[in-house]
C-alpha cells in the first residue's frame, strides 16, 4: 500500500528548535550549488554531484515528496521559510526559495526608484537571513513578473537583485520566474538580466513543446520547469456561458505523463528539472483544478503518476480511475443546460485497479465569481445541500435549482486507501 500521512504541521516552537539544532551541528551551514556547463550540456551540481530537481511547487506534506521520490520543495515568498527549512532538512529535500517581487499589476511602480531601492533592501535582509540554511538550493527572484505588465524596468531590478545575491551569497544560483515563454521576455532578459543564472518558466498545457519553445524564443541557458501540471482553465474547451472545462483527475494522469516525458523527460541538455504545481490544495476556479490533493489530503490518479515519473515505478495501490461522467445524459463539453426544478440522472464509470470497494461523494456548487489571476487567493463557493437523491451512489438524480445561473457538479470517488478519483460537470440552469 502506498504511504500515508495525517495532515499535520510542526509547531512553532519544534520548528524552531529543529532549526537551531541543524545550524548549530558540525553539518550546518550551506550547501554549494552551481550550473556547470559541459560540452553542450548544462547540469545543476550540488555539493559537487549532480542534481536533477524533482521538485513540488509547495510546502505541504514534505513528507510525502521525500516518499515519493521528490528532492525539492518550491516557495513563492519567505513568510513560512523558517518551517519550510526544518522540514526540508528534516526530510532531505532541498528548498528553491521565492523572494516576493512586487507586481505592476498589484499596483507597484518600477517608474520608482524609492519604492524599487527599498524593495531591494527588504529582499536583501531576506537573504541574508536564509543563505546558510543548508537547504537552500536556489532563490527564486518573483513570480510571473511578466502578467499584464507594461514596465520592462521591472527586469532592471530583478537583476539588481541577482547581483546583490552574487555578492552576499556565493553559493547559491539565482532565477526569475516567466509565466509561460516568449521572445520579448527572453531578450528583456538577456539583455537586462546577466545576473540570472538559470530562467524558470511556469507552463501548463504547453508544456509538451517546451524545449521547442525554448529554442524558438532565442534562450540557449539553462532553465527550469517551476510550475506545470494540468491544462489551465485559460487553455482548454469553454462553455457558452464561458465556464471552463477541466479535466478529469485520470485525464490529468495522462497529460501530465505524456507532457513530462515530452519534454523535461528529454531535455536533459538545458533542463535542469521541475516543480509540479500544486503540491497541496487550493481554491483556483474549483477546488480540484490544480491541487495534487484533495482538502482533506486525498491523492489523485496524479500522483501515481508522479511516483512513476520521478522512481521509475508505479505504488503498490493506485487510484481509482474514472472513465466517465455524466449529467442530463451529457458530459463536461456538451453544455448543459438545465430547467429549473426538474430532476435529471448523474452518473460516474469509476473503477478501481486493485479491485478496492469505492464509496462515492457529490458535491455541486455555484459556479465560482470570485476569479482572480496569477494564483491569486480565491474564495469557495458555497454548497448547494440537498440537492442529489443519492449522494453516495454511483448513479443519482439531480433535481435542479431553482435559481437561474451557473453551477458544477462534482464527484469524489473514494477507495478506503487515501487515493480518489474526481471530476465535475459544469451546467447552467434557464427557464
Amino acid at each position: 500500500m502506498k504511504n500515508r500521512f495525517l495532515r499535520g504541521g510542526l509547531s512553532l516552537a519544534l520548528v524552531v528548535l529543529i532549526h537551531a539544532l541543524a545550524l548549530a551541528s558540525p553539518l550546518a551551514g550551506p550547501v554549494k550549488v552551481t550550473v556547470r556547463q559541459a560540452g553542450g550540456k548544462y547540469e545543476l551540481l550540488r555539493a559537487g554531484q549532480p542534481y536533477f530537481v524533482k521538485g513540488a511547487g509547495g510546502s505541504q506534506y514534505p513528507e510525502r515528496i521525500a516518499a515519493y521520490g521528490g528532492n525539492s520543495i518550491r516557495t513563492w515568498g519567505t513568510s513560512d521559510a523558517l518551517q519550510v527549512l526544518a522540514s526540508a532538512n528534516q526530510h532531505h529535500l532541498t528548498v528553491m526559495l521565492g523572494l516576493d517581487v512586487a507586481r505592476e499589476r498589484h499596483g507597484f511602480d518600477y517608474n520608482d526608484a524609492a519604492a524599487v531601492a527599498a524593495q531591494l533592501q527588504k529582499i536583501k535582509g531576506e537573504v541574508m537571513k536564509y543563505k546558510e540554511d543548508p537547504a537552500v538550493l536556489l532563490w527564486g527572484i518573483g513570480n510571473e513578473l511578466n502578467l499584464d505588465y507594461t514596465n520592462p524596468k521591472v527586469w532592471d531590478a530583478v537583476n539588481d537583485i541577482a547581483r546583490m545575491i552574487h555578492e552576499v551569497d556565493p553559493n547559491h544560483p539565482t532565477s526569475t520566474v516567466l509565466a509561460g515563454l516568449s521572445k520579448k521576455e527572453v531578450d528583456y532578459i538577456k539583455e537586462r538580466c546577466p545576473a540570472v543564472d538559470i530562467l524558470s518558466i511556469n507552463t501548463y498545457a504547453g508544456l509538451a513543446t517546451l524545449p521547442q519553445q525554448v529554442r524558438a524564443a532565442g534562450w540557449a541557458g539553462p532553465y527550469l520547469v517551476t510550475e506545470w501540471g494540468p491544462t489551465g482553465h485559460w487553455e482548454g474547451p469553454q462553455t457558452p456561458w464561458k465556464a471552463s472545462v477541466e479535466e478529469t483527475s485520470s485525464q490529468k494522469a495522462a497529460v501530465y505523463k505524456s507532457r513530462y516525458e515530452a519534454s523535461v523527460g528529454q531535455d536533459r541538455a538545458h533542463c535542469l528539472g521541475s516543480y509540479v504545481f500544486l503540491w497541496g490544495q487550493k481554491q483556483e476556479r474549483t477546488p480540484t483544478w490544480y491541487g495534487l490533493f484533495t482538502e482533506d489530503g486525498q491523492e489523485t490518479e496524479v500522483m501515481d503518476v508522479l511516483q512513476y515519473l520521478w522512481t521509475g515505478h508505479y505504488p503498490q495501490n493506485r487510484a481509482p480511475h474514472i472513465a466517465a461522467l455524466t449529467l442530463a445524459n451529457k458530459t463536461a463539453t456538451e453544455a448543459v443546460t438545465l430547467r429549473p426544478g426538474q430532476l435529471y440522472p448523474l452518473a460516474a464509470a469509476v473503477t478501481d485497479p486493485d479491485h478496492d470497494g469505492l464509496t462515492y461523494q457529490w458535491e455541486l456548487l455555484p459556479e465560482s465569481t470570485d476569479l482572480k489571476q496569477g494564483g491569486d487567493r480565491e474564495s469557495r463557493p458555497t454548497p448547494v445541500v440537498g440537492a442529489i437523491s443519492a449522494p453516495g451512489a454511483a448513479q443519482a438524480t439531480l433535481t435542479a435549482p431553482s435559481q437561474t445561473g451557473a453551477y458544477r457538479l462534482f464527484i469524489y470517488a473514494h477507495d478506503g486507501h487515501g487515493n480518489v478519483a474526481t471530476g465535475n460537470v459544469p451546467f447552467y440552469v434557464q427557464p
